[in-house]
């Protein structure tokens, strides 16, 4: 329980003769009143801006004396820091607010840096549709939470196509938000990336047009790659050129090169460490991203102390990132991958703050990589923890939500949007936690109706009624194909079909109706762009989860596929028995059993390219055993149970790409070598795979001896140190 430490009235505020004290009582004031008070300047005072030049700009103070509460700050920007940790420790309470905390104390930041990308451009699924006044409001959100550093992002190449759902030119509108931070006294960043076809001269031309534009500008930021691929003699003679140009329009701006590696050139890295230890004045911090040269106690070790390190989390993605969910373990089931997609609503605390944690003592503070509201809970959480430093994540969900949903149980809350992350251990038709999540959403609704105009409950409603859809949908599912395949052995392909074919119960289809209605409230209220044609998303992996919720989660469409096509039940069982182990054979596949083989991980940092959001790929064709391509240069499997002395063939299910001539391909099985050629090099099977390979994969086998096979053990490993493979599943298959 909460301790009760005092009151804050709802009727008088008292500040100083300072306009950024009058600016910050103004905040305060339009923050209780949107709370349902009526706060009026005059004395005697409850609560007291005071100004005191000693707190250093980031810093605070609060003190209590009897009934008076004073914020005292430097600046507009300690004072927003102190309002905002009044409004997440108040509750409603006999007409006013109650502290619920003795927050007396002097406040100093953790971090230096505390801040998030928040680039108007057409890619994310929330920024492109909001007015400037969207931007002021967040702006505040953020800071209430410490943050005092938003990164923007100008044009990239030229003149960029703005979409339908942009209203201003991009760097118009770059400036004109760029004073309002100003006001509230927030650093601005540029994530500026470079144009690998401009001359170093185009490029100076071009930052020095906005720079002049800009009324204040605290740090540029220039990624390595992601775009704009540049040897590293090249990415230094461009950083010289556009150095120059930052300093002689905004002297105190700080010239940040990020770590991120182009994929076509190896010895990138390398360079790249050589050309920092040489400490290029012109280059003031590092940052580490995704695709990084280093993974960060690395790179912390190879870089100057003298120069620090900006992190740059991507907090945003699920997969196909830098942190995937469960990044430690990747298990993230592939029915959550394909429905969900890559930019879903995602609280995850529990993993941010692991993650915030491992790097902290290696970084100076850190600016996200962001793309809309959907990361909304881990922006808030990683600010303060920025700011405060370590401390249970539960402390930030109860400050959230006494925060941004005032009135209501803030433990409740807190407690449900936990449940959002314990959804996703597992497979969602084993997790029973799905429904108990669902059940304190609804609750909450029920108790609460005024949550129902709140985009932030609403978009966390939303995630855990997609969560609900895809569990019942799984377990739906999943009988009808057990059924189905029953009903074939004893009456048949038609009568397999016919079950197969059975429609949602009301039920599921009134949930699924909810979605939408849920989907249509989150454009209107917050510009959440959940499809492409209705709401404007730029592509399926943007957020558009109605473009994936529906998508394969099991292999009823594939099965329907297969067996209308096929009239031999003893053929159409082979569908059915497709990722099982047969008789004398072991079936593996990444979607299915995950990349911890025997008790061990995979080596080095991989790369797990899920394919079942993809619309064009997962269209029926896919069964869920391809639905995840394991991506890295080397790859291990080891079983006990095949058969001792007898000869296998070793069926290989790879995702098909652009394969450069230099690729070399090494198997190895018990540690002989099976094959060393061009990548895949294999046997092909076109019959085989015209039945059981979608577009895009194929297979490749080869063959064991029996003589390598003595005990029944195989331990198999293969290399590509060039691209790498993308496998999806293999078989091993006795031979007669």
């Amino acid at each position: 329980m909460e301790s009760n430490s005092g009151w804050l009235l709802p009727h008088s505020c008292r500040i100083d003769a300072d306009p950024a004290a009058e600016n910050a009582a103004d905040i305060l004031k339009a923050q209780l009143t949107a709370r349902g008070f009526s706060v009026k300047s005059c004395t005697p005072a409850q609560v007291c801006l005071h100004l005191d030049e000693d707190l250093p700009r980031d810093g605070y103070a609060i003190e209590t004396d009897g009934d008076c509460l004073t914020l005292k700050a430097s600046g507009m920007r300690g004072w927003i820091y102190a309002i905002g940790l009044l409004l997440r420790r108040i509750v409603p309470c006999k007409g006013g607010a109650q502290v619920i905390n003795d927050l007396t104390g002097v406040y100093t930041p953790y971090k230096a840096i505390r801040g998030h990308q928040l680039g108007y451009r057409p890619t994310p699924n929330t920024y492109d549709a909001w007015h400037l006044s969207d931007y002021r409001s967040y702006y505040l959100d953020l800071m209430f939470f410490g943050v005092n550093t938003i990164e923007h992002i100008p044009y990239q190449s030229g003149h960029s196509e703005r979409n339908r759902l942009m209203q201003y030119d991009e760097e118009d509108f770059l400036v004109a938000t760029a004073k309002d931070m100003d006001a509230l006294d927030l650093d601005l960043s540029l994530w500026f990336p470079n144009v690998t076809e401009e001359t170093d001269a185009q490029a100076a031309a071009r930052h020095d047009a906005l720079y002049a534009r800009l009324p204040r500008l605290d740090a540029v930021m220039i990624p390595g790659s992601d775009p704009g691929d540049l040897p590293v003699d090249a990415l230094l003679r461009r950083v010289k050129a556009i150095s120059k140009m930052l300093k002689k329009r905004h002297p105190q701006a700080k010239l940040w090169v990020s770590a991120q590696q182009p994929h076509n050139q190896p010895g990138w890295r390398s360079d790249f460490i050589r050309m920092i230890r040489e400490m290029p004045p012109e280059i003031d911090g590092v940052v580490m991203g995704p695709n990084h040269a280093y993974p960060l106690p690395k790179l912390r070790e190879f870089v100057p102390k003298a120069l620090p390190i900006r992190f740059y989390p991507d907090i945003t993605h699920n997969v196909r990132c830098e942190y995937p969910v469960h990044y430690k373990i990747d298990n993230w089931h592939f029915a959550f991958s394909t429905g969900l997609s890559r930019e879903c609503t995602n609280p995850r605390p529990m993993e941010f703050a692991m993650l915030h944690e491992e790097t902290a003592r290696d970084v100076c503070g850190s600016v996200s990589y962001s793309e809309g509201i959907t990361d909304d809970v881990n922006k808030m959480l990683w600010s303060d923890l920025d700011y405060f430093g370590r401390k249970p994540y539960r402390e930030v969900l109860l400050d959230y939500a006494r925060l941004f949903f005032y009135g209501a149980d803030a433990e409740a809350i807190a407690d449900a949007i936990h449940g959002l992350e314990i959804n996703w251990i597992d497979d969602p038709a084993e997790n029973d936690d799905i429904e108990t999540t669902h059940a304190m959403f609804e609750a909450l609704r029920a108790q609460y109706p005024f949550l129902m105009k709140n985009w932030r409950f609403v978009q966390l409603l939303l995630r855990a009624d997609c969560d609900l859809l895809l569990r019942q949908r799984r377990r739906f599912e999943m009988k009808l194909i057990k059924r189905a395949e029953k009903a074939l052995r004893s009456k048949g392909v038609n009568a397999a079909i016919k079950l197969l074919e059975t429609p949602f119960p009301p039920a599921y289809l009134a949930l699924r109706e909810e979605i939408e209605t849920l989907c249509a409230f989150l454009f209107e209220a917050i510009g959440l762009q959940t499809d492409i044609a209705r709401y404007g998303a730029e592509n399926p992996e943007r957020g558009a989860i109605l473009e994936t919720i529906d998508l394969p989660i099991t292999d009823r469409a594939w099965l329907l596929q297969k067996l209308r096509n096929e009239s031999d039940p003893a053929a159409a069982q082979a569908y059915f028995a497709f990722n099982r182990d047969g008789d004398g054979e072991v079936f593996y596949s990444v979607a299915l059993h995950g990349i911890f083989i025997a008790g061990k991980r995979q080596d080095g940092e991989f790369y797990l390219n899920a394919r079942g959001d993809s619309v064009r790929e997962n269209n029926g064709s896919l069964p869920t055993a391809l639905q995840i391509a394991y991506d890295h240069f080397t790859f291990f499997y080891e079983t006990d149970r095949l058969r001792a002395g007898c000869d296998y063939r070793l069926r290989l299910f790879v995702k098909e790409r652009g394969l450069p001539p230099e690729t070399r391909f090494h198997l190895w099985a018990n540690g002989k070598p099976l094959y060393s050629g061009p990548l895949y090099g294999g046997a092909a099977d076109p019959a085989y795979d015209a039945r059981f390979c979608p577009p895009g994969y194929r297979s490749v086998c080869y063959k064991i001896p029996g003589a390598r096979l003595p005990s029944g053990r195989l331990r198999l490993s293969m290399e590509e140190p060039t691209i790498g493979v993308q496998l999806a599943a293999l078989r091993l298959e006795v031979l007669a």
